[in-house]
């Protein structure tokens, strides 16, 4: 019977509180289990008031059975172990009840000290311990889905990205979304479920991000928007920060204009909330300049972090105002306004700190304004001196710094000193290929180096380079992103250098399919891929292909009207080109009348037309 009462009462709810939490985090998540749990209010349906005997005469002494004894030491037991604030007193209170209850009876208790420690994020070995020890009680029988089993799998989930064991935490997380869509189809109360499916889709997001999967992660937190937009109120504070991650999220796979409408809703919710000059709308203007930079709106960006530096002045948050002022002075570097970005820049740079971090961040910007001028003797000052800080700081911030030394290498790159461009980019790999969350910024700078061994002429080093990048890239930001169809539009460059023409055209093909789909058929970079398929099946001899492709180059570019009339007479150029190829292959060929038997025309027409499938095979 006891074993029934503890079980109703599990998902008892309290009717005097809210149906939801105030907010969705680990502290959320943890109140409310504390609030619907048998070990924290679950009432006292064993103890009453005791018979006190009024006869003045003879008193009688109550004899108590030794159940009823057992059942009263448990439920002072249960009560110390609720009234424990801190972790030391529920773990106390828990040793004292491991010698009465049984292991299945001390799952819920197992489970609130589980997430108790890895709410505290101080021991996450024993929070492991006692979420493993809990989902071991709970889900004896690991059929019937229930809400502590799927608290107990997010938990497990948590424990195990803090321990960075991200696949294992993966697979909790799953098997914990899996549950709760169970317990969703079984009619469970919503209020109950929504809470932790929100934690679990926000881990979720938080693995796949760390093991740079980002286009997977950016799935989970739309998720996790949908859920608070079902719980909060149309213009709550909630959904402001929802839309500002959702936002910050699409901008670190550089997909802007998906981040403008999500950080635009931000930014009206937190003015409705908060006024216009709140930390809130600071956070959201700065967030809109970078995306309205990535569009190359560079006015609009300007005039964003412009409305977001007067914001943070005046709430005197200088480490923000300082980076909002190098975003500042990089947008009039996107606007050519050189000598503006490097006053701006000189004036930042006495704020910081010698041997900081920012003043390495401040003479990289500077660096870049003066090489766009052409000043290269200052420039290279400035880089000379923000690599004497950044080396120092490799151990301390490696991510931030591998970012430097990628943009630096740019800087070399733009001087034309690509050999030393390639020597800082190989330092971010090293970097970089430590961080298992920096996958796709990994992919992007082995695509950055490929390029760089190809164009140096050293081809047979920049394919492998290529190869990783796509590989990486796909994993990041999916096999359609733009940026995996230039990985294999330079791998096929790379063939094509190498007179592997057949190679060459696999992977030109498969740039053509990614940048059809991304950029769309008439982008001038589709085109190219394009005009390199034609080259490379040209290069093979399959000249009705190369045709083909050469024709569809010719009608992409007349799409674009005058503004492309040079490509187009160049296009029309090498079609005429390959025609006179094939006509001289054509001529090449034997006569057929030459042919000794009358059977072998038709067998060689055969073969040439199954060598012309074979090679238009990708």
């Amino acid at each position: 019977m006891r074993k029934v009462c503890l079980s109703m009462s599990l998902l008892a709810r309290r009717r005097s509180t809210s149906s939801f939490p105030k907010s969705f985090d680990s502290n959320a998540i943890f109140s409310r289990c504390t609030k619907n749990h048998w070990l924290l209010i679950r009432p006292n349906n064993f103890v009453t008031a005791p018979y006190r005997n009024m006869n003045t005469l003879v008193q009688k002494t109550t004899q108590i059975s030794s159940r009823q004894r057992k059942i009263m030491e448990k439920s002072q037991l249960e009560e110390a172990f609720e009234s424990a604030e801190t972790t030391e007193e529920m773990l106390k209170a828990f040793s004292n009840m491991e010698e009465v209850f049984d292991e299945r009876e001390l799952g819920l208790a197992s489970l609130k000290i589980g997430l108790k420690l890895d709410h505290e994020g101080e021991d996450a070995e024993k929070a492991l311990s006692f979420a493993n020890r809990a989902l071991k009680a709970l889900d004896k029988d690991n059929t019937n889905p229930s809400l502590p089993v799927a608290m107990c799998l997010q938990l497990l989930g948590s424990v195990n990205f803090s321990l960075k064991r991200f696949s294992d935490s993966l697979g909790y997380l799953n098997r914990a979304n899996r549950v709760l869509g169970r317990l969703q189809d079984e009619g469970v109360v919503v209020d109950d479920v929504r809470p932790v499916m929100h934690a679990v889709q926000l881990e979720l997001s938080n693995v796949k991000n760390a093991m740079g999967r980002r286009e997977e992660a950016l799935a989970n937190l739309r998720k996790c928007l949908e859920i608070k937009e079902m719980t909060f109120e149309q213009d709550s504070g909630e959904l402001g920060k929802a839309n500002r991650d959702l936002a910050e999220a699409y901008v670190a796979v550089l997909n802007f204009k998906e981040a403008l409408p999500y950080c635009l809703k931000a930014l009206d919710i937190h003015t409705k909330r908060l006024g216009q000059n709140s930390v809130e709308v600071a956070h959201d203007r700065k967030l809109l300049g970078i995306v309205y930079g990535g569009l190359e709106e560079h006015e609009k960006a300007l005039e964003q972090n412009v409305l977001a530096q007067r914001i943070l002045k005046n709430w005197n948050l200088n480490a923000d105002l300082l980076r909002a002022e190098i975003d500042a002075a990089n947008m009039m570097i996107a606007l050519g306004r050189y000598d503006e970005a490097v006053g701006t820049l000189k004036s930042v740079v006495h704020q910081t700190e010698k041997d900081s971090e920012i003043r390495a961040l401040v003479l990289v910007s500077m660096a870049k304004a003066l090489c766009n001028q052409e000043k290269f003797a200052e420039c290279k000052r400035c880089l000379e001196v923000s690599l004497g800080i950044l080396d120092k700081r490799e151990r301390i911030s490696p991510v931030e710094v591998a970012e430097a030394y990628s943009e630096i290498s740019m800087q070399y790159e733009t001087m034309n000193e690509f050999e030393t461009a390639i020597l800082l980019l190989k330092r971010t790999l090293a970097l970089l290929e430590k961080q298992p969350q920096e996958q796709h910024s990994e992919g992007s700078v082995s695509a950055r180096l490929g390029w760089l061994l190809l164009l140096t002429a050293k081809v047979h080093q920049a394919i492998p380079y290529l190869e990783n990048a796509a590989e990486r890239l796909k994993d990041s930001f999916g096999p359609k992103h733009f940026g995996v169809g230039y990985i294999y539009n330079n791998l096929g460059a790379a063939y094509l250098e190498l007179n592997r023409p057949q190679s060459a055209a696999q992977m030109f093909a498969v740039a053509k399919d990614i940048m059809d789909v991304s950029l769309g058929p008439h982008h001038a970079d589709t085109i190219e891929a394009c005009q390199n398929l034609s080259k490379a099946y040209g290069e093979m001899g399959s000249y009705v292909l190369a045709i083909e492709f050469q024709q569809q180059v010719i009608d992409a570019w007349e799409s674009h009207g005058a503004s492309a009339e040079d490509e187009l007479t160049e296009a029309h150029r090498l079609l005429e080109q390959l025609k006179k190829n094939a006509h001289r292959a054509s001529a090449n060929e034997l006569p057929m009348n030459a042919l000794p038997l009358p059977e072998t025309p038709a067998a060689s027409r055969d073969s040439t037309s199954e060598s012309l499938h074979k090679s238009s095979v990708v």
